[in-house]
């Protein structure tokens, strides 16, 4: 099995993802398609076997929180490509998912995502949060966020990862890449947020929040002024909020609601579809959390329909509804009506329709 010969096809197809799984042939994810290496033959036992040993490197830490875990995330090198690496078991034997991650950065202009969200990294403090489900471009657009802060602000800037993928150096601001787990820079993310109060950052940020204790840290840090952005998997705004509260017992989400009415600033909630045109399209929804967004956090009963509402008519300060966006991707021809369909609720076809509609309309009239 060579492993660098699937390596290198990948590089050369702009692959994002490499799938080694026994009994299949190495797959590669193109532009969201899974395509089989056809001139390669099927995997073995034995081919995962070194598949596991070329990855691990012999690394006893690295190796023994696979055996314990049945599971690992670590970060590989190869000619000059960072690789994120997930590792675990099916029928007793490892298969392996490799992220491809590129070594430019592109660009946060490029990316699609709404220029607010840019704009908020100049608070002084509060939570920002980037929230998607998997593969909806996360990382990048967090990274993105962290290279437009070094080039632009004077901070110093820590960031907490499991692994780090994108590499950055100091450029306008100072910058600190920690690696969560076991035999690396920090064992959780919590101790990692609990530590950084002492390590005088400006901006911290936290690669997931994925439980109540590092959501506790990551307030407390927001609390004692400092900015703080993380992310949540989540598929949109209002459900972040949701997910956040119930880290908290019954008895506690009333002190909880409340901090969070006051140090949340701007959640967004991002999708990735293939494009017409075949290339990757990203859908933001944007939440800035003004008074009214607070009032309704802050209530006894916690309504999504209520957050999507007041998301979809605070366009003046800055909020994207999630149909908003559809629409207008639709309109420019960047995704079918059948995609923009697929993305939301029967309930909310009429709106897309007449959101459609209205966008039209709009766009006929400018161009008289």
């Amino acid at each position: 099995m060579n492993i660098e010969k699937v390596l290198d096809m990948a590089m050369e197809k702009d692959a994002s993802d490499v799938h080694l799984i026994c009994q299949n042939k190495p797959i590669l994810r193109i532009a969201r398609d899974l395509v089989p290496i056809e001139e390669m033959e099927e995997l073995t036992a034995e081919d995962m076997s070194e598949i596991y040993d070329f990855l691990v490197r012999g690394n006893l830490d690295k190796d023994e929180v696979f055996r314990q875990t049945r599971k690992l995330d670590i970060s590989y090198v190869y000619r000059d490509i960072r690789l994120r690496v997930n590792i675990s078991l099916s029928d007793d034997i490892p298969l392996c998912t490799l992220r491809l991650i590129k070594n430019e950065l592109p660009t946060y202009e490029s990316l699609g995502v709404p220029d607010i969200v840019r704009r908020m990294t100049y608070q002084p403090q509060g939570l920002i949060l980037v929230t998607g489900k998997t593969n909806s471009g996360k990382s990048t657009t967090l990274n993105a966020l962290v290279n437009h802060i070094n080039e632009n602000q004077n901070k110093k800037i820590l960031t907490l990862e499991n692994p780090v993928e994108y590499k950055h150096h100091s450029k306008k601001s100072l910058i600190v890449q920690k690696e969560i787990g076991k035999g690396r820079d920090v064992l959780t993310f919590s101790d990692g947020v609990k530590n950084s109060l002492r390590e005088d950052c400006d901006i911290l940020v936290i690669g997931e929040i994925r439980d109540k204790v590092t959501m506790e840290a990551a307030i407390e840090m927001a609390e004692s002024g400092h900015l703080v952005i993380g992310t949540l998997h989540t598929k949109s705004c209002a459900e972040a909020i949701d997910r956040m509260i119930n880290f908290y017992e019954v008895r506690d989400q009333a002190s909880i609601k409340y901090l969070l009415s006051s140090l949340l600033k701007l959640v967004v909630s991002q999708r990735l579809l293939k494009g017409t045109d075949g290339k990757l399209v990203l859908i933001p929804e944007v939440m800035v959390v003004d008074n009214i967004v607070s009032g309704i956090i802050r209530k006894e009963k916690l309504s999504v329909s209520e957050i999507e509402d007041a998301i979809q008519s605070n366009s003046e300060k800055g909020s994207i509804g999630l149909i908003n966006s559809i629409a207008e991707l639709f309109v420019k021809g960047k995704i079918t009506l059948e995609q923009a369909k697929a993305q939301i609720e029967e309930k909310n076809i009429e709106t897309l329709n007449r959101t459609i509609m209205q966008l039209k309309i709009k766009r006929d009239s400018s161009k008289r």
